[in-house]
């Protein structure tokens, strides 16, 4: 472990990003459609390892029905425009034109719309109904008020996801969500995070998660760094939540947490690595913000950046590039790894030599301090 003095009083790990980490062929290649990058959580199978993140600019009911049936996992935000309103497409096309300046506040008020428990019910049932595997999301602070509607309306996987989460939250002022009770009573397979420390992962894990998401979310669009100064490069919160899972495996006798690496993945070579690094599989917004069937229309914002006190993200211009199947699938049209994200993957993978994701994780990396900045 590289510690860096920082003065007489402070030292620090020396921690990477992904830009900093390359993969290293091996002697022996495949044929990329000879490798196989199906993921599995609990009883669910996914042809390819992507949960797209739940925030409004990507995720609809509509474009979780088109995930699913292109191989992925997406999660409804349950605090987002889907459950505040009855049609929110107009609200939507709004928040795209609005000028920089003028869109912090304007979803700051949008968002000041109280959650109407009936529309939960009401969004998951129509995914249901496609016949995809659904998945939502709950905040910390909202998840005991609002789960028992997630659960009565049939949800597959339950998301609980927020900048930072402990599984030792101490609060004087309400009483805090007890995340291994409340766990131990649902049925459904309960996916937490984030998390960017051995320690915080190893937490998370024995409260009884199928999965925990490593890093911060948010991504592209994400100031928490500027805001608030917390921030832990994704290359190292991978793996090092990655020890935990190896840890707990040996811990609890053969349980096994799933790691989901989520935030700052852009390209298909940021997902290769990250899966790399120990990632079962990733959770992706913005990528996929860039769709034309995105609900954002070429723009991509999170929960972060509506904030009622104090926004920790910003609405972003992506732009589109094409539609779903393309950026998933290909064929891709552009050389800088936008689309195609898992064509790219199995090439990746076959050029390494390995034929599923969790040989993957055994690949060598190197770092690469010389890498350009994106």
């Amino acid at each position: 472990m590289s510690v860096v003095e920082i003065g007489r009083g402070k030292s620090g790990r020396r921690a990477y990003a992904l830009d900093e980490i390359g993969i290293v062929p091996s002697r022996r290649t495949r044929h990329p459609e000879e490798v196989s990058i199906a993921w599995q959580i609990d009883a669910y199978r996914f042809e390819i390892p992507v949960v797209v993140a739940p925030m409004d600019s990507v995720v609809s009911p509509a474009t979780a029905i088109a995930i699913g049936k292109l191989g992925g996992l997406a999660a409804l935000d349950l605090e987002g425009l889907w459950t505040r309103f009855d049609d929110p497409e107009p609200l939507l096309a709004e928040a795209a034109e609005l000028g920089d300046e003028a869109a912090t506040r304007r979803l700051q008020q949008i968002y000041a719309e109280p959650i109407k428990e009936e529309l939960i019910g009401r969004r998951i049932e129509e995914m249901r109904a496609a016949g995809v595997i659904t998945a939502a999301r709950l905040s910390p602070q909202r998840t005991v008020r609002l789960y028992k509607a997630v659960i009565d309306a049939g949800v597959d996987i339950f998301v609980i996801r927020g900048t930072t989460v402990s599984a030792e939250h101490v609060s004087g002022q309400a009483e805090p969500l007890n995340l291994k009770q409340f766990i131990y009573e649902l049925d459904v397979p309960v996916i937490v995070g984030g998390c960017a420390t051995y320690t915080a992962a190893l937490h998370l894990m024995r409260t009884g998660a199928a999965g925990v998401l490593a890093g911060f979310g948010g991504g592209s669009g994400h100031t928490t760094a500027a805001v608030l100064g917390v921030a832990v490069p994704m290359a190292t919160a991978i793996a090092d939540v990655a020890a935990a899972r190896r840890d707990y495996l040996d811990e609890s006798g053969g349980r096994y947490v799933h790691v989901i690496a989520d935030g700052g993945m852009t390209r298909s070579g940021d997902i290769a690595k990250a899966l790399a690094l120990g990632a079962d599989a990733v959770m992706v917004g913005s990528p996929l913000a860039r769709a034309s069937q995105a609900p954002g229309h070429g723009y991509h914002w999170g929960s972060e950046a509506h904030h009622p006190d104090l926004p920790r993200g910003a609405r972003l211009k992506v732009g589109t590039i094409g539609t779903l199947e393309q950026i998933l699938h290909g064929p891709s049209t552009v050389p800088d790894g936008s689309m195609n994200l898992m064509g790219a993957l199995r090439r990746t993978m076959a050029t390494s030599g390995y034929s599923d994701l969790k040989e993957f994780q055994r690949v060598e990396v190197v770092v690469t301090p010389s890498a350009t900045p994106r």
